[in-house]
């Protein structure tokens, strides 16, 4: 593997834990590590650990002081009377995002580690960089939702503007739409982000509607794919690939930072979406080739939702890795071949096989069979009767999304 790319980890991550039974789980890094170094694809060279944290000036580039102070009141082991009955004020008091002791330093651990993979690549140490253990879109200036207490992705853009005054291409394709980055830079014409997600009409957080633009000098730098609930991979992919190659060549930025949630396969929980592993595959690959063709290769991945955390999401995020090196598996699955994966002793039949290694290691944890193969069997996802109904929607959004371009 080529060793343009790093893996950030910042041990303080695998803390932002909302409790047992919260879908928000961090094993889900555990399992995806684990996974990779199975595979031996995450070779010492690559990884890149920090302990930074980030202070309260770096939250402040996209969080407001009092809110950042409420979170690290209530990050204590019993926050007072007073400060508990003030958490709803910040959104920290709900099912989704409860607040928890040690809240503030996790969450804070995840923002730094989106800076400095942001960090690494814009000042030319690297040309890859991959936080798995960011992605917390969800979360506002003034208060956190949807299981996000800091925006690291927003305060990572923020310090590339500041810092490097870059154009700054979001690409968004966890199924929820990624609100807290869009309002964020809604206005700002050197931010593009772009989020393609289930419909806001039946799923968390209600927004991302194709008429979201822009305002002010930033219209027209905010665009929006809301699939249809119960979308299959054939028409998730034509969306996503025509329509976001096109917003790159018009945007044309000089960086791109990617969130990757993983939850619009077909086994998540929290949505309605009808993928498979497939799109996990094929939309790094098409990131990765828009990072090359219009920002010079330079390009961020974070993490993002996922709450299939055995099946899902150590395989999409691995994937995300693994597109990132031009690892062999990668390149089988976008269909490349050639001299290099013979010589790397690659072959289909064994290499697209997960490692037994791993599955062995966690199946008596997982509380379903482990998939076999990097890519789903289909005959497992049941197909959707209305189909052409679902792809005649979609195609209508997505010309809609990108007329202007």
């Amino acid at each position: 593997m080529p060793s343009n790319a790093i893996f950030v980890h910042q041990p303080g991550c695998s803390l932002y834990k909302f409790g047992e039974e919260h879908p928000f789980n961090p094993i889900r890094l555990t399992l995806t590590v684990d996974l990779l170094q199975a595979l031996g694809a995450l070779p010492q060279k690559h990884w890149h650990e920090t302990d930074r944290q980030a202070s309260s000036q770096m939250l402040a580039l996209a969080h407001r002081q009092d809110y950042i102070e409420a979170v690290k009141q209530l990050s204590t082991q019993t926050p007072a009377a007073e400060e508990q009955d003030s958490s709803g004020q910040f959104g920290l008091n709900t099912e989704d995002t409860p607040f928890f002791p040690g809240m503030h330093d996790a969450a804070a651990a995840i923002v730094a580690g989106s800076v400095e993979a942001a960090e690494q690549v814009m000042s030319g140490k690297t040309l890859h960089a991959y936080h798995m253990a960011g992605g917390l879109h969800h979360a506002f200036p003034e208060r956190g939702s949807g299981f996000c207490v800091y925006n690291d992705a927003a305060v990572a853009i923020k310090h590339l503007r500041e810092t490097y005054n870059a154009r700054v291409l979001y690409i968004d394709t966890d199924v929820h739409h990624g609100d807290g980055v869009q309002w964020i830079f809604y206005n700002d014409p050197d931010v593009c982000t772009y989020s393609i997600h289930e419909t806001g009409k039946f799923l968390f957080p209600g927004t991302g509607y194709v008429y979201e633009k822009g305002t002010d000098a930033g219209i027209g730098t905010c665009f929006n794919l809301p699939m249809e609930p119960y979308t299959e991979d054939d028409s998730w992919l034509e969306c996503f690939r025509s329509s976001i190659t096109k917003v790159a060549a018009a945007f044309k930025p000089d960086i791109i930072i990617s969130q990757h949630g993983c939850d619009a396969h077909a086994y998540d929980p929290l949505s309605h979406i009808h993928c498979s592993m497939r799109i996990y595959s094929e939309m790094p690959a098409i990131i990765h080739e828009l990072a090359h063709t219009f920002a010079g290769g330079k390009w961020v991945a974070l993490g993002g939702g996922g709450y299939d955390l055995w099946r899902v999401v150590p395989r999409a995020w691995a994937l995300v890795w693994l597109t990132m090196t031009d690892h062999p598996i990668a390149l089988a699955l976008a269909g490349k071949t050639g001299a290099g994966l013979k010589e790397a002793g690659f072959t289909p039949e064994s290499n697209l096989r997960l490692p037994q290694q791993w599955l062995d290691k966690w199946q008596e944890s997982s509380p379903s069979g482990l998939p076999e193969w990097w890519l789903d069997d289909l005959a497992q996802i049941p197909p959707i009767p209305r189909r052409s109904e679902i792809e005649a929607k979609n195609r209508a959004i997505c010309e809609i999304a990108i007329q202007d371009l």
